[in-house]
């Protein structure tokens, strides 16, 4: 009778080792699989933030690039912008007309479209027309 009772113990434990061996064969195979999956999703995730980030760099430069080129474009165009600067003398009854860029007027002086260089003298008057702020 006792070698019956420790003959099933003896089955008992070594099922009980058996079974655990194979839950633990599998847990590390799921766990190797989970720990792979994990790591695949932690690549996949950096790659993703790393492809978004790269995507927003891409935006933000596009959009500085843009943004440069348009305001170049406006301040460009602003000083291309052809004035019309009346010189009054005090000998002449008519005003003499000259045609300016913007960025070329200056206090004093100014160079016009067809490159002649005018420096108004203390005695002239300066207005200009078509300046607008």
């Amino acid at each position: 009778m006792l070698s019956k009772f420790l003959l099933t113990a003896l089955v008992i434990i070594i099922a009980f080792f058996v079974i655990r061996q194979r839950h633990l064969s599998g847990n590390n195979i799921s766990q190797k699989n989970r720990s792979i999956s994990r790591k695949t999703e932690k690549v996949n995730s950096r790659n993703e933030f790393t492809s978004d980030l790269r995507l927003g760099a891409y935006i933000f430069l596009t959009l500085m690039v843009g943004l440069g080129a348009t305001l170049y474009y406006f301040d460009w165009l602003d000083d291309h912008t052809i004035l019309t600067v009346n010189l009054h003398r005090d000998n002449l009854s008519q005003p003499v007309s000259y045609e300016v860029y913007k960025y070329q007027l200056e206090d004093r002086s100014f160079i016009t479209t067809d490159g002649r260089t005018i420096t108004v003298a203390s005695s002239e008057r300066m207005e200009i027309l078509g300046l607008t702020e």
